[in-house]
């Protein structure tokens, strides 16, 4: 059935579940109830079976912890299905974990956010995964525009309003207007990235092998895109790549946020670019309003106050970044007449 040849009101009754399938982690949202699923994108497979020992924080704790029979891998990459068979699995048992608590009617109608650079392939991939999963009918939505209407920017308006959304994978900059994207930039630079280089980092530094997760809590705990206040230091086990035994060493701020110098600077450019092709009269209204940064990478101390020195444009970072893009997922369920525009099949 074509999406607009529903009748108003008609467009999703009372089964409809918004899905945030990111890099790093899975949001769900059911209507009438708000997120009710937020996971890590972790999938646990025994390699000789393919059978599934875990997923979302229980697979997670076992990343860089696994025996030789047991892989735990991120099937998202980039922001898009980089493993099928697994992701669907992974989408299978989270859709199912919200369906078994709830009694719909049907099968429930789907919206899940998408890059905004992804390709008609990949948008397949969503859809079958999504069907696969137990959706009666999947609609996608782009995550710029859903972290827009998250924010609880006035999308409808000739006004332009722009916004950064940093996950895991992608950092999607996108000037919004009239319930459309008039230009949008995406690179496939995020969260990630930044954790890659940490490890790399420490192994060149340091000589020291460390595992994604400690260089994630590294990033969180003292990495900063920018000087900010008091510098701070941490304590940061691995193994020594010398001697093959544990080590620990200390590793001060500074030295964080040169690690990760090189993914924020792609990020800087990527904004630089994207205000480049503005059209003028919106990028006006950008100089008044400023610029929203959603998703987890914009939680990155001083990325803000980075990002305004380059552009001498307002930075505001929502409350909840995180949730941003599940939320006006979430919000376009609740008032599908006012945004169905947004939608594509």
């Amino acid at each position: 059935m074509s999406l607009f040849s529903w009748k108003p009101g008609s467009l999703f009754p009372a089964n409809e579940i918004a899905v945030d399938l990111g890099t790093a982690n899975t949001l769900i949202y059911v209507r009438g109830e708000g997120i009710v699923l937020n996971e890590p994108s972790v999938v646990a497979i025994e390699k000789s079976t393919g059978r599934i020992k875990g997923i979302g924080l229980e697979a997670k704790r076992m990343l860089g912890r696994t025996p030789d029979g047991i892989l735990a891998v991120r099937p998202m990459k980039d922001g898009v299905i980089a493993d099928f068979d697994v992701t669907e699995k992974m989408l299978r048992y989270f859709l199912s974990t919200i369906i078994n608590k709830h009694v719909f009617r049907v099968k429930p109608k789907v919206i899940v956010c998408v890059p905004s650079g992804i390709t008609e392939v990949e948008k397949r991939a969503v859809r079958d995964s999504a069907q696969s999963a137990g959706a009666k009918e999947v609609y996608m939505v782009a995550e710029p525009m859903a972290a827009a209407i998250g924010v609880g920017l006035p999308i409808e308006t000739p006004t332009g309003n722009m916004v950064i959304d940093i996950g895991g994978g992608t950092t999607e900059i996108a000037v919004i207007a009239l319930s459309g994207i008039v230009s949008d930039t995406s690179i496939r630079t995020g969260g990630d990235e930044m954790d890659t280089a940490i490890v790399q980092f420490m192994r060149k530094n340091y000589s020291l092998l460390i595992g994604e997760p400690t260089a994630e809590r590294i990033k969180i705990e003292i990495g900063s895109a920018a000087p900010v206040g008091d510098e701070q230091e941490m304590e940061v086990k691995g193994r020594d790549l010398v001697s093959g035994i544990p080590k620990t060493v200390r590793v001060h701020s500074s030295e964080v946020r040169e690690a990760i110098q090189e993914p924020v600077q792609q990020i800087v450019d990527a904004v630089r670019r994207a205000l480049e092709i503005t059209p003028p009269e919106l990028a006006s209204d950008i100089v008044d309003r400023g610029i929203v940064m959603t998703g987890g990478g914009a939680l990155i101390r001083g990325l803000d106050a980075l990002l305004a020195a380059e552009t001498g444009l307002p930075i505001h970072v929502d409350e909840d970044p995180l949730t941003c893009v599940v939320r006006g997922t979430g919000r376009i369920l609740d008032d599908p007449e006012k945004y169905r525009s947004v939608l594509s099949t």
